[in-house]
């Protein structure tokens, strides 16, 4: 599978700060990659990089094997943006502004049809300025795929939008990816990366400090599965004393380690003999919003400081 995107040892300086400081990564085509990090790591000028909008200090940058600064009139053509906090005219009309786009880019689009793909046909005639943030945020969505775009960046694309108007979206992007086009996706909701994303790439202080699919990077940089109880500070040392465990007290749960299925059952034992009030109990895994807190917190100075604590 050829890729989408190819970045080699990307730098981008200012003066003696290095926001990108030599990031390799590569996204392939036809699926949807979710780069994540927190404000300030080099996210933001990572895309801008990718878009063609920024010029890269040094290091090798393809987009759809096109270069996005000298090639980017031809790139614009194939590729789909949505910006975060997306805005535009104030009393243009969301089926004008498909039109408008429409007209520029010279494409012929179906604009009611592009409006019932992200749900925002009810508000087809509305003007802009009338519209709420998460329906912004769709007619934006639906403006990225006006060009019928190879390749889609979408910046926090659910911002705004509630419970039902996110799961929306979400199909829109799964049914981007069933059509063969890639998306890079950049979004603050892990679970939403965790969900939609077959592949993920972190970065922090200008780095690239995970890489893999969601399930590999849990796998790499996550805590072993944990049994979890309801129940007060007092278990905690009795579990660590009857059984040598390393148990721990956290929000009103004890947890503990669960290196295989057969040590739960040997707790289940000790909480029922320990004559210490507990109600219920599960088995946890790290999310990729876990891992992510995980491996930004031990960041320092921009170096990954093995073995500290999440």
């Amino acid at each position: 599978m050829a890729d989408a995107v190819h970045v080699r040892g990307l730098t981008k300086t200012y003066g003696s700060l290095a926001a990108v400081a030599g990031i390799d990564f590569a996204v392939p085509e036809g699926k949807v990659f979710a780069f994540l990090g927190p404000n300030g790591a080099g996210k933001t000028t990572t895309v801008e990089i990718l878009e063609g909008l920024r010029r890269r200090s040094s290091g090798e940058v393809t987009v759809l094997g096109l270069d996005p600064w000298d090639d980017g009139r031809r790139l614009h053509a194939k590729v789909g943006v949505i910006p975060q906090e997306f805005r535009f005219f104030e009393k243009i009309h969301p089926v004008e502004a498909i039109e408008y786009y429409a007209a520029l880019f010279g494409t012929r689009v179906d604009a009611m049809g592009l409006l019932r793909r992200v749900a925002l046909e009810d508000k087809a005639g509305a003007r802009f300025e009338t519209l709420s943030g998460g329906q912004k945020q769709k007619l934006g969505l639906a403006l990225a795929l006006t060009n019928d775009p190879t390749i889609c960046f979408l910046d926090e694309p659910t911002t705004g939008l509630d419970p039902q108007a996110r799961r929306a979206i979400w199909q829109v992007i799964r049914d981007l990816r069933s059509e063969g086009r890639t998306v890079f996706l950049t979004t603050h909701y892990l679970e939403e990366a965790q969900i939609l994303a077959d592949q993920v790439a972190i970065i922090d202080h200008g780095r690239i400090i995970a890489r893999g699919t969601p399930d590999e990077i849990i796998a790499q940089h996550g805590r072993p599965p944990r049994l979890r109880v309801q129940a007060g500070p007092g278990m905690a040392p009795y579990l660590r004393e009857a059984l040598g465990v390393t148990a721990t007290f956290v929000d009103g749960y004890v947890e503990v380690p669960l290196p295989n299925k057969h040590e739960a059952l040997r707790i289940l034992s000790a909480l029922e003999g320990s004559g210490v009030p507990w109600e219920g109990f599960a088995t946890v895994t790290d999310t990729l919003e876990d891992v992510f807190v995980h491996l930004v917190g031990r960041m320092d100075d921009g170096v990954l400081k093995p073995g500290a604590p999440p």
